[in-house]
């Protein structure tokens, strides 16, 4: 990866750094001035070795703020009741404030359900029904998904107000695309969400001030799709070949184009992904005061 040209780096890591360190000591007010303990449960079915590091990392995190970090291992073939049942005791415990299900679920598991089985309050990557319609009727003082709850984060501390500004986002997903979609418009973007089906998606791309890509096709986006100036959030991890046989990560974005343009532009590794599990624990934070009555912490 090339140093940009013209934009200026957007540096998630650094930023999740940041939070995830007032984070803990928001946890650690918690715990002196309340004895609360903030604990996240994660589950994982399976031995998928990308989902086992990822879990891993969540755990080491967790613990690193303050918190109680709780890990379920499940065979992959785990039959849909006995998730379900541990589920119905995760949302019962009094020492658990978030649960996570490490997605994707084996095909026997529908994840609709499981989902639909969480705690509202407990549902730290807000996903469920309730959390998902708080955020589209505007309310966002709940639990939010955290990937696009990162990028708004990165966008108003890269360019400030985003008033006004026209956002376009590739990709329509439930965990990315739609809602952060509802986040832009709460910050007064004028928002577009593009896809597949999309006419002419350069000429799309191109009006955009604010361009999220979360469409999961390595360097998809190139540099001449990019208004000059924009910010540029790379939400795709994708492994591409390397030399001498090797693979590396790329983005949606092809990152050495677009940073001759854009303004401000997030790299892949490094940006979007580490503010992920960061928000994963100001969520758990936040669901920890919300059950015990308190005011949500500023974070």
């Amino acid at each position: 990866m090339t140093d940009p040209a013209t934009a200026s780096l957007i540096d998630g890591k650094g930023f999740a750094e940041t939070l995830r360190d007032r984070i803990g000591a928001a946890a650690a007010r918690m715990k002196a001035d309340h004895g609360l303990t903030p604990g996240l449960a994660v589950v994982l079915l399976g031995e998928d070795p990308a989902s086992e590091i990822y879990v891993r990392n969540k755990g080491r995190a967790t613990e690193a703020a303050g918190m109680a970090s709780f890990t379920h291992k499940l065979a992959a073939e785990t039959e849909p009741a006995a998730l379900l049942d541990l589920i119905a005791r995760l949302n019962a415990d009094p020492a658990v404030n978030g649960i996570l299900v490490q997605l994707p679920l084996p095909e026997q598991i529908d994840a609709d359900a499981v989902i639909d089985a969480l705690d509202p309050a407990k549902d730290v990557d807000g996903f469920h029904l309730t959390n998902v319609g708080r955020l589209a009727v505007g309310r966002t003082d709940g639990l939010i998904p955290c990937t696009p709850q990162g990028c708004v984060m990165l966008l108003k501390d890269a360019v400030g107000d985003l008033t006004g500004r026209h956002a376009v986002i590739v990709g329509r997903s439930n965990i990315v695309g739609k809602p952060l979609a509802h986040l832009l418009l709460a910050e007064n973007c004028t928002v577009t969400v593009a896809h597949s089906r999309t006419r002419d998606l350069p000429g799309e791309t191109r009006r955009a001030d604010i361009l999220v890509a979360a469409v999961g096709r390595a360097r998809m986006i190139k540099g001449d799709w990019i208004k000059p100036g924009a910010a540029v959030i790379d939400v795709g991890i994708n492994r591409i070949e390397a030399e001498a046989g090797k693979t590396r990560l790329a983005g949606d974005v092809d990152f050495d184009e677009a940073a001759a343009v854009a303004g401000h532009i997030t790299p892949v590794p490094g940006g979007v992904g580490p503010m992920t599990i960061a928000c994963l624990l100001r969520n758990t934070l936040i669901a920890t005061a919300a059950q015990a009555g308190l005011p949500a912490p500023e974070v």
